[in-house]
């Protein structure tokens, strides 16, 4: 369920929403200033709320099983962040609109464009290192045997998109252009509801195993 809550940003395809989805950000759909706005933060809260209280009982039980531990505390940190990313949106949508470029190059914009920025960051870091910590540990402890299989594609897969938003993030900053932006990193986000529902899917085999 969190998985698919993260990824309502999919319904944007059918709908006008204005932004361009090869080059805007993702969470500028959320922005207050556009349409739907209000849908895709709640969607976001709760996909923020059920990825935090997924992870919390699995990491109270993780042992000193350091890639375990490593995994689940991520995706705590991922659903909260995500949770606060909802929270702290922006007030307009910088890759569409050149007067909010402008503002927020000249700072005129609210203090939650800077705490989104630093909420979304924590958000990624905690996707990317729970879907390459949580991998290795199916892989280094027996566990989930579909995530042990099929985790390392997506890994290498996340890992690519995510090189790839980086690298468009700073050419966009450095006003080179947006490298595919807003592409790029809505083939991270999908990856890494791609990578949730596997990992959804496993967790019950490793129950029922040990049952």
């Amino acid at each position: 369920m969190g998985a698919l809550s993260y990824s309502a940003w999919v319904v944007e395809l059918p709908l006008a929403t204005g932004l361009d989805p090869t080059r805007s950000y993702v969470s500028e759909l959320a922005a207050t200033d556009q349409p739907l706005g209000a849908l895709f933060r709640a969607t976001d809260l709760l996909a923020g709320v059920l990825l935090l209280a997924a992870a919390l009982p699995p990491l109270l039980a993780a042992g000193r099983r350091f890639w375990a531990v490593t995994g689940w505390a991520a995706l705590a940190v991922f659903g909260a962040a995500t949770a606060a990313d909802s929270r702290l949106p922006l007030s307009c949508a910088p890759t569409a609109d050149a007067v909010c470029r402008a503002r927020e190059d000249a700072g005129l914009v609210p203090a939650t464009h800077a705490a989104h920025a630093v909420s979304s960051g924590l958000a990624m870091a905690g996707a990317v290192t729970a879907v390459v910590a949580l991998t290795v540990a199916a892989r280094r402890y027996g566990w989930w045997p579909p995530l042990a299989r099929t985790g390392p594609v997506l890994v290498a897969l996340e890992l690519a998109a995510t090189a790839w938003t980086l690298a468009a993030v700073a050419a966009f900053e450095a006003g080179r252009g947006h490298g595919a932006l807003g592409a790029g990193q809505r083939v991270q986000l999908l990856l890494v509801a791609v990578w949730l529902l596997l990992l959804a899917r496993s967790l019950p085999r490793r129950a029922g195993r040990r049952r």
